[in-house]
């Protein structure tokens, strides 16, 4: 016998949602939500696309699912750690506030825990495509995505070959990827000729044509549905009887609610103790390189492996960058790292125009184990999670919109979300 399914909570007329954070995945909660039937306030202090996703490399990377803890990476860490050159950096004064996190990161390093991770990752980016299918057709530009794949360069055979063990990985979940020598990298990206023998493309990988205007054309689209969204910082979430009846701004200013979504990347950090959760959130800088106009055309968004940055061709110019930073709290930028992308570019491509440069930085919201938070309160009942999704924001954006809509309706979700649960990080008999 079929056990009985949840059944769906039509919302009543006017039942009202409210999203705090406006950068991709609350966007695109907040499209789900409007879909069905909610009256939906977007809530967050930014203006539309001037969030962490728009300081990335706009890449949908589907089968990026491999965590960060992977043993290539934790070889290298150490060195990069002593360069402040490279990939990734930590500024001294951060170490004691990262410590815990990193040693939870270190904890999924272990082979089986990575082959879980990405097992667990590739249910939520199988179907990104169709998820943002029907809101990218809500959109007036129907060339917000890309559709040409994605290239990643090596300096060495020995590069390549890191990679097999995972992409072996990705093959058996059903990923695709082909080995690229000298010729086919000069045929694919005239502007790399000559300079790479060793690489890989990503066929079912895609990039959108800007960051920037890829939230902000969804943003529209929200509000020309009928969709409110207000530049205001979410003071706290207000309660009666277990449950949240919606929000106050720094300001004052109250916006009622029937539903809450947590949407804020880092800032989803300000709510834990109210929601009742306790999660390892860290946010590392990724910093960006923006050149609006390069000298040197690029077809395709490539991944400059060795080097720990992209080059990414976007409207509004080409943007360069993906290196990683762990700072304080609160730390200032330390658009440094910015420059040392700059000059590592140059070397490789010493024709680029330097021409109204303009540097940025998003902070990543990563959890130890590289996977998002996606899960309902376990204090509120009406209160909703999403965040969590490090550099991949952008690619689970919709499928999160999907994946809360569902959990907030009340309909079983068509992915397991046990590994997304807050709860994940949770003391057992005083271990984590």
């Amino acid at each position: 016998m079929t056990p009985a399914q949840p059944v769906a909570q039509v919302p009543f007329p006017g039942e009202k949602a409210v999203v705090v954070g406006g950068g991709i995945v609350g966007v695109c909660c907040a499209l789900y939500l409007q879909r069905e039937g909610y009256a939906v306030t977007l809530i967050d202090p930014a203006a539309a696309g001037d969030s962490t996703a728009k300081w990335s490399c706009g890449q949908m990377a589907v089968s990026e699912v491999i965590p960060l803890s992977k043993p290539g990476i934790l070889k290298k860490i150490p060195g990069w750690l002593l360069d402040q050159k490279g990939p990734l950096a930590l500024r001294p004064g951060a170490l004691p506030g990262i410590l815990p996190w990193f040693l939870r990161f270190l904890a999924c390093a272990r082979h089986s825990k990575i082959v879980e991770i990405a097992k667990d990752m590739a249910t939520l980016t199988h179907p990104v495509y169709e998820d943002y299918a029907p809101l990218l057709a809500a959109c007036p530009d129907k060339t917000l995505m890309g559709q040409r794949p994605i290239i990643e360069v090596f300096n060495t055979p020995a590069g390549l070959e890191h990679e097999r063990e995972h992409l072996a990985l990705r093959q058996a979940l059903g990923f695709k990827s082909e080995v690229l020598d000298a010729a086919a990298i000069s045929d694919l990206e005239p502007a790399l000729a000559g300079k790479f023998s060793h690489g890989l493309l990503f066929p079912d990988w895609r990039a959108v044509s800007d960051t920037k205007g890829f939230i902000g054309a969804l943003t529209q689209s929200f509000l020309d549905q009928g969709g409110v969204r207000v530049r205001g910082q979410v003071k706290r979430l207000d309660e009666v009887a277990e449950r949240a009846s919606g929000v106050t701004l720094a300001d004052g200013q109250r916006y009622a609610a029937d539903q809450v979504v947590i949407a804020a990347g880092t800032g989803s950090r300000q709510f834990f103790q109210q929601i009742g959760a306790r999660v390892p959130l860290a946010g590392i800088a990724g910093y960006q390189v923006l050149l609006p106009t390069p000298g040197v055309e690029f077809r395709h968004s490539v991944i400059y492996a060795d080097g720990g940055f992209c080059f990414s061709p976007m409207s509004r110019g080409l943007q360069i960058g993906g290196t990683l930073e762990f700072a304080a709290a609160n730390a200032e930028p330390n658009f440094k790292r910015a420059e040392i992308i700059l000059e590592k570019a140059q070397k490789i491509l010493p024709r680029l125009q330097l021409d109204k440069v303009e540097y940025g930085v998003g902070y990543r919201p990563f959890l130890p184990d590289t996977k998002p938070v996606i899960d309902r309160s376990t204090r509120l009942s009406n209160v909703f999670l999403a965040f969590g999704h490090g550099q991949l924001g952008l690619t689970l954006g919709a499928t999160t919109g999907r994946l809360i809509t569902d959990l907030v309706v009340g309909r079983k979700p068509a992915q397991d979300l046990t590994p997304f649960s807050a709860q994940r990080f949770a003391l057992v008999g005083g271990h984590a």
